[in-house]
């Protein structure tokens, strides 16, 4: 059995409602890819997976889109194939296609009572940066909603707005009543990062997700020492590959938290792998979604519900397209679930898939 020929790639293009900020760029699209993975005997069962790069933060480049196009069209070839084996997306979305294929092709990547719909996972609720009124009525609609805890992305606007901002919410609720976490990826500067983070422990904020850019591993082991408000490590975890490389920086750096974005950090098996690593170090840890569409959340839910997950999660980025694939997967009061009763829409059904 050649494993090549028994993949099809979809490319799809998802359209975002809202433009989505984050102090690197701004996003109205998002490229994808589709994969299915066939039995050898019954081309009529697939597994589904998901590709899906994260441009200007993930590993891929342009060239990776040029050979994904080539795949999709059938113009690849092995050596094609093995070089794709090198990108953390690649290896996410193949995992992924096995997964559903050794599983009966139902989109069931972890059986257990998640997948069932006998239980629920905890979300955070995402505020985009934007000025300050449009994250005002982000602020307001999620509380509304009954988010247990909400992820600020903060290093868009004025530092003095973000902390008016959070004044607003530290007004209305406690933090035994709202867990509050923060997202600078990597936009504090160094010589001041300290003060700031100081300014911003004064709202009781359960942690700040990459701070400072990524590579600066000295700088951050002194911030996570300090612990003026615990740190998260996620962009720095993009691009490691050995086991050496990971337990380095973890000893050298000793971070509160570690996020994992399985597409950008190497596919589930690596993500089990950096979970190993947390238990023997007494590191915390939680999963976030890399805007990815409902195929690629939906194996992550289902991943979180095989980890038996109780910390809050970041997978609240079902609603922001406008045309993702219909699932089965919900989000209501701050938690994400399996409703039994809703079917799966086609991959081929997607105007302008291929």
């Amino acid at each position: 059995m050649h494993l090549f020929d028994t993949i099809e790639i979809i490319p799809y293009q998802l359209h975002f409602k809202k433009p989505a900020r984050t102090s690197r760029s701004e996003m109205r699209n998002r490229r994808v890819y589709f994969i299915k993975s066939f039995e050898e005997k019954n081309q009529n069962l697939s597994g589904w997976g998901e590709i899906a790069p994260l441009d200007g933060l993930s590993p891929e480049g342009l060239e990776f889109h040029h050979k994904m196009d080539r795949m999709a069209r059938k113009n690849g070839n092995k050596d094609t194939f093995k070089e794709l084996m090198q990108f953390p997306s690649f290896r996410f979305g193949l995992e992924s296609a096995r997964l559903d294929l050794a599983h009966g092709g139902k989109r069931i990547w972890y059986p257990g009572s998640f997948t069932q719909g006998k239980s629920a996972i905890p979300i955070n609720g995402l505020i985009w940066m934007g000025d300050k009124s449009s994250m005002l009525q982000q602020i307001r609609k999620k509380l509304s909603d009954g988010y247990p805890c909400l992820k600020l992305k903060i290093g868009g606007i004025d530092f003095t707005e973000e902390l008016e901002l959070l004044k607003y919410i530290r007004k209305e609720f406690s933090y035994d009543e709202l867990e509050l976490r923060l997202d600078a990826n990597g936009s504090l500067q160094l010589d001041n990062v300290e003060e700031k983070l100081k300014k911003l422990s004064s709202f009781t904020i359960h942690s700040i997700e990459q701070p400072i850019p990524a590579g600066h591993h000295d700088h951050m082991a002194r911030l996570c020492e300090a612990n003026i408000i615990p740190i998260a490590l996620d962009e720095e975890l993009i691009g490691l590959k050995t086991s050496e490389e990971k337990v380095n920086l973890l000893k050298t750096v000793r971070p509160q938290y570690l996020i994992f974005k399985p597409s950008l950090i190497g596919g589930l098996v690596e993500t089990k792998e950096y979970i190993m690593l947390c238990e023997k170090m007494k590191i915390d840890w939680w999963i976030t979604s890399a805007l990815e569409s409902n195929v690629g959340l939906c194996i992550l839910a289902q991943f979180c519900g095989h980890m038996g997950v109780e910390r809050v999660q970041g997978l609240g980025t079902g609603k922001l397209f406008t045309n993702n694939i219909d699932s089965p997967l919900r989000e209501e009061k701050g938690e994400i679930f399996m409703d039994t009763s809703t079917p799966w829409g086609e991959l081929e059904s997607f105007p302008g898939s291929h």
